[in-house]
């Protein structure tokens, strides 16, 4: 990641609400993306992450606040905002029946760009993905990896500002994950683009400049990835036992430790942890599976925030993006 110095906002969120009856999904938000920025939003499924999302994307009106893209209201300026978005969803979004040429040549008549500049604009993008060769061959016969990287150029096509990207390289191997990010921290260094990121990939995560985790409606924590990791401190120890309640009320009784339960161990963090295992491991009286220490990593500030394990939440963010961008904003 570079270290990037600051210039205009091109996201503003101040006191974003959204209500869905007596739900509040949304309570009072607000944060400010630079232009320029990767900027990661993580959070449980049901945290008002999706919500947040749809709101910046003028797919649901907010209840109360507001919220600014590339100068332009969500709410007043909805087709100004959605010209200056780009969306790379999840599920694939592309008609596998066409050519990269022909889906690139519809997204370009739907954005009304005028063909001189749509046909040159295909090919630096085409080029860019390396694709350009194979831009007269049917999508069906691409593989994951070639799949994704046209839907990124096309979520470029017409020049947009922010691109939201939504899980880009879930399920694709290690490689082409590489492959596709070296793509993306070149498009933001080249034309200084703002990325909205959300992943379940935590290494994919420390490419952001700053990260918001969002729990229960709110901003539970703000910051660079180094530090958020410093926000927990100390070294991570982690602990497997047969009975995790019981393991977590001894820790608290006997060593007046607060850990954090997961799917099948107890984490908790001390200072000079390599002192404090010996100590530990003579001291904890219920069977012990598995202990480790390391220094603290993306996964623990997710688990600490929000009590959930990031690798649980498999739930697209746009899940209804594709269906709802036809439709006028819900109320």
């Amino acid at each position: 990641m570079t270290t990037r110095v600051a210039t205009r906002p091109m996201v503003e969120v101040k006191g974003l609400v959204r209500t869905f009856g007596d739900l509040e999904a949304v309570k009072g938000v607000s944060f400010d993306i630079v232009e320029g920025e990767i900027f990661g939003f993580l959070g449980p499924n049901g945290a008002g992450k999706s919500t947040t999302i749809n709101m910046l994307c003028t797919l649901l009106k907010p209840t109360a606040g507001s919220a600014m893209l590339n100068g332009f209201d969500v709410e007043h300026d909805r087709s100004d905002v959605r010209r200056s978005i780009g969306l790379v969803f999840q599920q694939p979004t592309l008609d596998e029946y066409l050519t990269a040429e022909q889906n690139l040549r519809f997204h370009a008549y739907a954005y009304g760009i005028p063909r001189d500049l749509r046909d040159q604009r295909m090919r630096e993008l085409l080029q860019m993905v390396e694709l350009w060769d194979r831009r007269s061959a049917p999508v069906r016969t691409y593989s994951g990896g070639m799949k994704r990287r046209l839907e990124i150029a096309r979520g470029l096509l017409h020049h947009p500002r922010v691109l939201f990207l939504d899980e880009p390289t879930l399920g694709l191997d290690p490689q082409t994950r590489r492959s596709i990010w070296n793509y993306l921290l070149d498009l933001r260094r080249e034309e200084n683009l703002t990325i909205f990121l959300t992943t379940h990939y935590m290494d994919e995560a420390e490419n952001a400049d700053r990260i918001a985790v969002i729990d229960h409606g709110e901003i539970q924590a703000l910051d660079t990835p180094a530090g958020l990791k410093a926000m927990i401190g100390g070294d991570l120890i982690t602990v497997g036992t047969p009975d995790l309640d019981a393991g977590l009320a001894e820790l608290q009784q006997r060593f007046d430790i607060e850990a954090t339960r997961g799917q099948d161990a107890l984490t908790f963090h001390v200072d000079g942890g390599e002192t404090f295992l010996p100590e530990f491991v003579r001291g904890f009286s219920l069977p012990i599976t598995s202990i480790g220490l390391r220094q603290p990593t993306l996964d623990d500030v997710f688990l600490t925030v929000t009590g959930h394990e990031i690798r649980d939440e498999e739930v697209s963010e746009f899940d209804q993006m594709v269906q709802s961008m036809g439709r006028g904003p819900r109320h």
